[in-house]
C-alpha cells in the first residue's frame, strides 16, 4: 500500500510539474507575442498614411505586429501621453506643431530626428487666380473666395496656425474645418470648374503634382519658413522596443521618395499594398535605416 502511494505521489509530481511547465511556456510566449505588438497613430493626411503603412510592412516582415488607429491630432498626443499609443510618425516642427510640443514635452518623446527636412506650409491658391499672390491680397478679394477658407482636420497644428494668421493678418475670413478628402475634393471641383479657393496645404504632398498651384507669400512668417518632420514616442518606448526606436532614427526621405511613395500608395485601392511594392522596389534605401 505504501509503495502504490509513492508511485501515485511521483505520478502527480510528474504531472504537476508537466502542467505548470506547460502554463510557463505559454506565459512566455504570450509575454514574448505581447513584447511584438505596436499601436501607431494615423492621420487621414496622404504622406501619414503612405509612411504609416510603409513602416506596417517593414515591421511586420521584422516579425512585429503593427495596429494603425486612425486619430486627429489632439487624441493622438492625448493617448502617446498616457500610453495608449507607441508612436506618431508626424511631427511638425519648428511651428506647425510647436503648441503640442509646448503641451507635452514632458510627457512625451518628440525626437531630435527628423526624416524629412524640406517641408512647407502656407495658404495656396490655383495659379489661375493671377491677381492674388500674397496672404495681404485676400481681403481685396474676399468676396471672389466668400470670405471663407477651405480648411482640414481642426486639431491639426496647421489649422491653429491659420486661426492665429487669421487674426494678425486682419483677414475677413472664416477658417472652415472639415477633412484633407473633403478639402482636396473642394480643390478638384474649383479647379475643374476654373472657381477661386484658398487653402492652407503642405508639401511633401501628391496634390501638387496633380495641379498646378501656388503659395501665397507671408510677408509676416507666420507659417515659418522650411520645416522639418519629426516622429514622437511614448515614455518608456525606447527601452522597450531599442531596435525600433534605432530604425525610426535611422529613417530619412527626400522629396522624390516620399513624393513616389504617396503616388503608389494613392494608386492602389489598399494603402498596404501600395507601401509594400515601393518598398520592394527600395529595399536598398530600407536596409540602411533597419541596419
Amino acid at each position: 500500500m505504501n509503495k502504490w502511494k509513492k508511485e501515485l505521489s511521483l505520478l502527480l509530481a510528474v504531472l504537476m510539474f508537466t502542467v505548470l511547465t506547460a502554463c510557463g511556456t505559454d506565459e512566455a510566449s504570450g509575454e514574448e507575442e505581447k513584447a511584438k505588438d505596436l499601436t501607431f497613430a494615423q492621420i487621414s493626411w496622404a504622406e501619414n498614411i503612405a509612411v504609416t503603412n510603409m513602416w506596417k510592412v517593414i515591421l511586420e516582415d521584422k516579425g512585429y505586429n503593427v495596429d494603425l488607429n486612425l486619430l486627429e491630432m489632439g487624441f493622438t498626443m492625448e493617448a502617446l501621453e498616457s500610453g495608449e499609443l507607441d508612436a506618431s510618425l508626424e511631427i511638425w516642427l519648428p511651428v506647425q506643431d510647436a503648441n503640442y510640443l509646448e503641451r507635452y514635452e514632458d510627457t512625451i518623446n518628440f525626437s531630435e530626428a527628423t526624416w524629412f527636412d524640406n517641408a512647407k506650409v502656407g495658404l495656396v491658391v490655383p495659379a489661375y487666380l493671377e491677381e492674388v499672390n500674397s496672404i495681404e491680397d485676400l481681403n481685396e478679394h474676399k468676396e471672389m473666395f466668400n470670405g471663407e477658407i477651405t480648411g482640414f482636420d481642426p486639431g491639426a497644428g496647421t489649422m491653429e496656425v491659420t486661426e492665429q494668421l487669421i487674426e494678425d493678418y486682419n483677414l475677413e475670413f472664416e477658417l472652415l474645418p472639415s477633412s484633407e478628402p473633403a478639402m482636396i475634393a473642394d480643390i478638384d471641383n474649383a479647379i475643374e470648374n476654373e472657381e477661386p479657393i484658398v487653402a492652407p496645404l503642405w508639401t511633401p504632398h501628391w496634390v501638387f503634382s496633380a495641379y498646378d498651384l501656388k503659395f501665397l507669400e507671408d510677408p509676416q512668417n507666420i507659417y515659418g519658413g522650411v520645416e522639418k518632420i519629426h516622429h514622437a514616442t511614448r515614455h518608456g518606448f525606447e527601452d522597450d522596443f531599442p531596435e525600433v526606436s534605432e530604425w525610426f532614427n535611422n529613417w530619412k526621405m527626400d522629396d522624390e521618395e516620399i513624393g513616389e511613395l504617396i503616388e503608389y500608395v494613392e494608386s492602389t485601392e489598399e494603402p498596404i499594398d501600395g507601401a509594400r511594392k515601393w518598398i520592394e522596389e527600395n529595399q536598398e534605401l530600407i536596409d540602411e535605416w533597419v541596419k
